[in-house]
């Protein structure tokens, strides 16, 4: 049975090993990448164009502020934007016959 001193020193070797084959691996596919942008005429610029409708968009961009109420309780304050699941307050009020126009803002 090895030591743990024969496995530590065994490891070692396999990281090693594995660090060495990733980098073979990523060279390998570096290389792949330029030579179908030289065969398609392709720059980086062309890369990060691609990347769809969030790609004019910085990493830091701010999402949108909070919306305005579209309904109101006037007995209660309670509000609801119109925007996801309406809520119990509101669901309650529909189901007891009022309407949502009698809520609108």
């Amino acid at each position: 049975m090895p030591t743990v001193a024969e496995l530590i020193a065994q490891k070692a070797e396999l990281e090693k090993q594995i660090a060495d084959a990733q980098r073979e691996e990523k060279a390998g596919a570096i290389a792949q990448v330029k030579a179908l942008m030289a065969q398609h005429g392709l720059t980086a610029a062309d890369l990060v164009a691609s990347r769809g409708p969030s790609a004019g968009r910085s990493a830091g961009a701010k999402p949108a502020g909070k919306v305005a109420a579209k309904y109101r309780d006037p007995a209660t304050g309670n509000s609801w934007s119109g925007r996801g699941l309406k809520p119990n307050w509101l669901k309650a009020a529909l189901d007891s016959g009022k309407t949502l126009a009698d809520f609108a803002v």
